[in-house]
């Protein structure tokens, strides 16, 4: 693998986890607003299976990152 296609691979993991990350932030940011004190709800799944979407996408990159990585790549070199 050339240091391109290594500095792409790179760069879709990174993307990949950073959806991952900020799927636990939202999530976390979910919960804490339903247990404020003031207000109780308790949490309902469609906001939490809404707000993994972008996990599940994580996830997918993650596997698919060499094969995405290849596809930059070769759209960049033509």
């Amino acid at each position: 693998m050339d240091a391109p296609e290594h500095g792409w691979l790179t760069l879709v993991r990174v993307v990949g986890v950073m959806l991952g990350v900020a799927t636990i932030l939202e999530l976390g940011l979910y919960w804490a607003e339903c247990s404020l004190p003031n207000h109780r709800v308790p949490l309902q799944l469609v906001p939490v299976l809404l707000r993994l979407i972008p996990a599940v996408a994580g996830f997918v990159v993650l596997i698919k990152s060499r094969a995405i990585a290849d596809w930059i790549s070769n759209i960049l070199d033509d």
